[in-house]
């Protein structure tokens, strides 16, 4: 038999009594007989959180080699603690857990790969714990670690998080997706009601309402305030979004031999369709200033659109941010953060190596998120003068505040407040919509003005592979998706000023009616 060691060992045990019908253990006769009596497991393990013992006990082995190969096991899996008391007492609670559940003992790999992570031991853990651990290890940018916290919070954890790890299916995922869609419509509708109550608190006609109006409109007003406020939906791209941040999730898990299937890899979904681009076309622009809808999330201004833009920008202070996003199709980020060690006048280039992006509201410095986005762009000569005027204006900027002993931070920065340091992205945004509010234009946002840039590609005689180069995509498929339809309507102006350049001695035909119905 086995000596025992570290407080347990495996022993003999039978249900013999004595005369006085104590139970006789180890003082057995018949012990030594090979087929009296029942094997048993016993082994210390580490005190509980009161400081008191709790063996560890098994019987019921047909083989004494069974009982010895659990008895290592279960030693080995007490070795994985080390000195570490939280790991010794997991490993404590996990291990009296087999023995009142009386589940097999797993192997001391999966234990320790389990107490490497901080999972639980039991293999019981949940989508939220799993979650939690893999953004506690995640060191991606922070704007994306952002997008993956906030799916997790507002759609994740309140959805699955309960659910096990290991059995999470297609099935769960799929009945996710449809409460997401489903809540997203009544979102919806929830928005439209509030978009038609706050046209009934207008009073439309010209001078103040009379009495009667004034009460009816402060019941409006009344009902106005009860109902929820205006909240986002969760279109198909989001729903994309939120399944790429599980999947993302579900591998990690795979690769740490948690689980073995990725449920999000295998629900169906709706395709998120890319937005078209648009050019704010006269009828376009008379249908908005009517309906005051846009056609398209993506909305590009016609250059004749843009230069107005432009000459209602040229006084402002970040007039030759606008210039170089509108000519060269810069992300925000990316304006914001260049450097002038990375302007090139000479060269008429100018490389993109920084941005500046906000973690929710803090701005923070990052490499662009992509290799072709971290790349040079070519600059005409038109930019390189507008940049070496606002270079001009930012030191006489400079000089004016440290004459006036005003505090000046020298960043190195091309576009910075008034005493050097950064801009808030944000900051830029605000003075856009300002500008295009004040020179009533059609809306487009500041991301609206870089892909114009595609459009002045094709207005100077270049292709999808030209736009693609000048905003820097990672393929051509993602600039065809994005602007093929802006090219196709460029193509189509093109095709009708080209046509008009022919000079005629006779008036060209009026259309023909078309036939009748019949």
């Amino acid at each position: 038999m086995p000596t025992s060691r570290r407080g347990g060992g495996v022993t003999k045990r039978c249900e013999c009594r004595g005369p006085t019908g104590q139970l006789l253990g180890s003082s057995c006769p018949q012990l030594a007989k090979k087929n009296h009596g029942a094997l048993l497991v016993r082994q210390e393990l580490p005190l509980d959180g009161d400081g008191k013992r709790r063996p560890f006990r098994r019987t019921g082995y047909g083989k004494l080699t069974d009982a010895q190969k659990d008895l290592d096991r279960i030693r080995a899996i007490l070795d994985l603690a080390g000195e570490d008391e939280d790991a010794q007492m997991r490993v404590g609670d996990f291990l009296q857990g087999l023995m009142t559940s009386r589940a097999p003992i797993p192997e001391t790999a999966e234990v320790s790969r389990r107490l490497g992570v901080g999972v639980p031991l039991d293999g019981r853990m949940t989508v939220e714990q799993w979650l939690e651990v893999w953004m506690a290890s995640k060191k991606t940018r922070a704007t994306t670690n952002r997008s993956y916290r906030s799916h997790i919070k507002a759609h994740l954890i309140p959805r699955i998080g309960h659910l096990r790890l290991d059995r999470l299916s297609v099935g769960h995922l799929g009945e996710m997706f449809d409460a997401i869609a489903d809540e997203s419509e009544v979102i919806a509708a929830e928005n439209a009601a509030r978009h038609e109550q706050i046209a009934r608190c207008r009073w439309s006609k010209p001078g103040r309402p009379p009495a009667a109006a004034r009460g009816k409109l402060a019941e409006e007003r009344a009902r106005l305030a009860e109902m929820k406020p205006f909240r986002k939906t969760n279109g198909a791209a989001t729903r994309q979004s939120i399944r790429r941040t599980l999947r993302t999730a579900l591998n990690a898990a795979i690769a740490r031999q948690l689980i073995t299937f990725n449920a999000a890899a295998h629900v169906e979904l709706e395709t998120a369709r890319r937005p078209k681009g648009l050019l704010w076309t006269a009828p376009r622009v008379a249908e908005w200033r009517r309906t005051g809808q846009k056609p398209s999330p993506v909305m590009v201004w016609t250059p004749v659109q843009l230069g107005a833009f432009l000459d209602a920008a040229e006084e402002d202070r970040l007039y030759a941010f606008f210039h170089l996003i509108a000519h060269h199709g810069l992300r925000r980020g990316e304006g914001v953060g260049q450097s002038w060690s990375d302007v090139h006048f000479q060269a008429k280039e100018i490389r993109v190596a920084k941005e500046i992006v906000t973690d929710g509201w803090t701005p923070i410095e990052t490499d662009p998120k992509t290799d072709e986005s971290a790349s040079t762009v070519r600059i005409d000569s038109g930019t390189v003068a507008v940049l070496q005027a606002h270079h001009l204006r930012q030191m006489a900027e400079r000089d004016a505040r440290l004459k006036a002993d005003l505090p000046w931070t020298d960043t190195g920065k091309v576009f910075t407040k008034e005493d050097g340091t950064w801009l808030h992205p944000e900051t830029v945004s605000d003075a856009f919509r300002r500008i295009v509010a004040a020179a009533d234009l059609p809306p487009i946002n500041l991301r609206d003005l870089r892909h114009g840039a595609a459009a002045l590609v094709k207005e100077g005689g270049g292709d999808l592979h030209d736009a693609k180069v000048k905003l820097r995509h990672s393929t051509i498929v993602l600039t065809s998706n994005t602007y093929m339809e802006l090219f196709e309507e460029a193509e189509q102006e093109l095709t009708e000023r080209a046509a008009a350049v022919v000079p005629r001695a006779r008036r060209a035909a009026a259309p023909a009616e078309p036939p009748a119905a019949r």
